[in-house]
């Protein structure tokens, strides 16, 4: 059966390919002279598929594309205290290029704004880095999120360059206030070279992705960001990311995102995708046109809007049954199902903290557990341990090892953790001889 997804993305396409206003960014030569028509859009799951429609291969400048990956790879190399220090995480509510810093602490007021990209780039490397060393910096970690091997246009720099009045002036600005300590106009040729690596949809898609899964490249498998660093990027591309118009898109599309006077723009679902799309004419934000106006219609179309709330799920608990053993004893049996995050950890607990006294044996069924964060994961461990020290008998079947407490190292001493059913067989649970057969039964 062919996918219905390319075809929905080419329906996606034509909805918008006859929509010519905008402008395009005529103060960077090449972008003045690029092709009106070129539309494009790719997603990327978390597992490498990558879907799209139009001009998918076609190549062109990252732009301020760049400035969140650019962004993490700071943040990894020098810590995310010595990053804030330099840049902050506010919203500026202004453009891209405006020449404005915070006017308590003199820094940038985020790294989304040229302002702080400027300052961003320049502690790539460490203060005696030179601009080639900060270039391959640049083109080698981007490369790590799209999982191939990018290069920067040497003729987008150079007629770039050109035209790099403002950048450099916002960049003598952050030297007068030793936001920045190398050579202005060095720092700036250097940025330049970060928004002048090629990129094309397919590769947004794939890094997007990355940022989607945590900061695994979905193709090479490779933990390029940390989880702490990749939510601290993606926190501020939700806030700061499409500028002053961070708030419209916040509220109507609900992706965080980020655009480029290239044309470009990509947005990251997390846990769940990676999106792109391409067409060079721009609205008043610098965002592309076309390009919004389809984030807008996959929102709506797919439910993408991360402040959607998910459908109530099925409850945690798929069954709690009690019986009475031969001897007297009175045994439990809790079945948990599906995804278990906090809130199903906290309804868990509860149930397991209700008093119960006449309980003697309790046993966790986790067969229909398909995932559990570590959360969670560490509140049913604490719950379960701390019936041990109740003087509990605690049974725990977890045939995918969903707990993590299989092993030498088991995070629940004195409890018995079984791998299948058919080990009930094999236990004499004080003299119990009902619960393997019913437990067994039950289960299966």
């Amino acid at each position: 059966m062919r996918s219905p997804i390319p075809d929905f993305l080419d329906e996606t396409l034509e909805r918008h390919r006859h929509d010519r206003s905008g402008a395009m960014a005529d103060y960077i030569p090449d972008l003045a002279a690029a092709d009106p028509n070129k539309l494009a859009i790719s997603i990327s799951t978390l597992d490498g598929v990558l879907y799209d429609s139009g001009d998918a291969d076609f190549e062109f400048s990252i732009q301020s594309m760049s400035k969140p990956f650019i962004y993490g790879i700071a943040l990894e190399a020098l810590g995310i205290p010595a990053v804030l220090d330099k840049v902050g995480v506010e919203p500026t509510g202004e453009a891209f290029n405006e020449l404005s810093l915070d006017k308590t602490s003199g820094k940038p007021l985020n790294p989304m704004i040229n302002a702080g990209a400027i300052t961003i780039h320049s502690l790539l490397g460490g203060q005696n880095a030179t601009l080639a060393e900060r270039t391959e910096i640049v083109r080698a970690g981007l490369s790590r999120f799209a999982g191939r091997q990018l290069r920067v246009d040497e003729h987008i720099a150079a007629g770039e360059w050109q035209q790099a009045y403002r950048n450099i002036a916002i960049a003598n600005m952050l030297r007068s206030y030793d936001v920045i300590t190398d050579d202005p106009d060095e720092v700036v040729q250097g940025y330049i070279n970060q928004c002048s690596v090629l990129v094309s949809v397919r590769d947004l898609a794939m890094m997007a992705a990355t940022l989607a899964g945590g900061g695994v490249n979905p193709i090479t498998g490779e933990r390029v960001l940390s989880p702490r660093v990749n939510r601290q990027v993606l926190g501020v591309m939700m806030t700061c990311g499409m500028y002053d118009a961070a708030g419209d898109w916040m509220t109507e599309v609900g992706v965080p995102a980020k655009s480029g006077v290239s044309g470009g723009l990509f947005g990251v679902l997390p846990g769940q995708v990676g999106i792109a799309t391409y067409s060079p004419k721009l609205d008043k934000h610098g965002t592309s046109v076309r390009g919004a106006k389809i984030f807008r219609s996959l929102s709506a179309d797919l439910g993408l809007h991360i402040m959607n709330a998910p459908e109530p799920a099925r409850s945690i608990i798929r069954r709690d049954r009690r019986f009475v053993d031969a001897k007297g004893h009175m045994v439990r049996i809790v079945s948990l199902q599906g995804l278990i995050q906090w809130s199903g950890a906290e309804n868990v607990m509860r149930e397991i903290a209700s008093p119960d006294d006449a309980i003697d044996v309790f046993a966790l069924d986790l067969r229909r557990v398909y995932s559990i964060n570590e959360v969670a994961r560490r509140m049913i461990v604490e719950a379960l341990r701390r019936l041990g020290e109740e003087g509990k008998q605690v049974v725990l079947l977890d045939p995918e090892n969903s707990m993590g407490c299989s092993g030498p190292a088991s995070a629940l001493p004195g409890v018995e953790i079984l791998e299948s059913p058919k080990q009930l067989r094999n236990l004499d649970l004080r003299g119990l001889r009902r619960v393997r057969d019913d437990f067994a039964d039950q289960v299966s």
